[in-house]
């Protein structure tokens, strides 16, 4: 099977040609788009990762990823931007972003979050399945159940929930859980990380994760 495609969203030439060029080098198939309503039409089933510029000519970019995460539930969403305002950054994770990378950034960073957005699955997927309470992970199909009705996730949602049931009644530090879902280095800041986990909240039920202050999360098997 081919590996998935991705799909640059970026109205800046410079940034835009760069992009296609480096991920290209490292075997990517990369194809470009300058506008967001360009955006349905290009990411085809076969685009795994969408890299998406917020400050796009003709539509915002945060109304780009919500319209694309209403119907690619299964596409990872890396937002690249200079906005750097906290409320910008929890936009773009509501809206359905996987990730934010802040310009300007290092070609390695850039590089490692493609990685990880294009990895799939947090556990072994020999194990088949993952039990926990009233939910359950076919790790093999990624698809998650709430006593017996589907969930659905976005990549990250399930690959973090995959680890956290993986180990139920544990406390999972947030240093793991930026390495092991991520693919990075806790350097301060997990945004990322606590978006996601409001939203699989909101989804499994707000007593389903703990938050241990300062040191991680943990999923109660009740």
């Amino acid at each position: 099977m081919a590996a998935p495609a991705i799909l640059v969203v970026e109205d800046d030439d410079a940034i835009g040609e760069g992009l296609v060029r480096v991920l290209g080098g490292h075997g990517y198939t990369v194809t470009r788009v300058s506008t967001g309503g360009a955006v349905p039409r290009a990411a085809g089933p076969d685009v795994g990762l969408v890299i998406l510029d917020l400050g796009l000519p003709d539509i915002d970019g945060i109304e780009v990823c919500r319209r694309l995460r209403a119907t690619r539930s299964d596409v990872a969403i890396l937002i690249l931007s200079a906005r750097d305002q906290e409320l910008d950054i929890v936009a773009g994770l509501d809206a359905g972003a996987d990730d934010y990378l802040q310009k300007p950034f290092k070609l390695s960073e850039l590089l490692a979050r493609v990685r990880a957005q294009l990895r799939r699955g947090a556990g072994d997927p020999a194990i088949g399945t993952l039990e926990a309470g009233a939910v359950t992970l076919d790790l093999a199909a990624r698809r998650a159940f709430s006593a017996g009705d589907e969930v659905h996730l976005r990549p990250k949602e399930f690959d973090l929930l995959a680890l956290l049931v993986s180990e139920a009644g544990r406390v999972v530090t947030r240093e793991r859980i930026m390495s092991a879902v991520w693919d990075t280095e806790w350097m301060g800041s997990t945004k990322t990380l606590d978006m996601h986990v409001v939203s699989l909240r909101q989804k499994f039920g707000a007593a389903t994760i703990t938050t241990l202050r300062g040191v991680g999360y943990r999923f109660e098997a009740e």
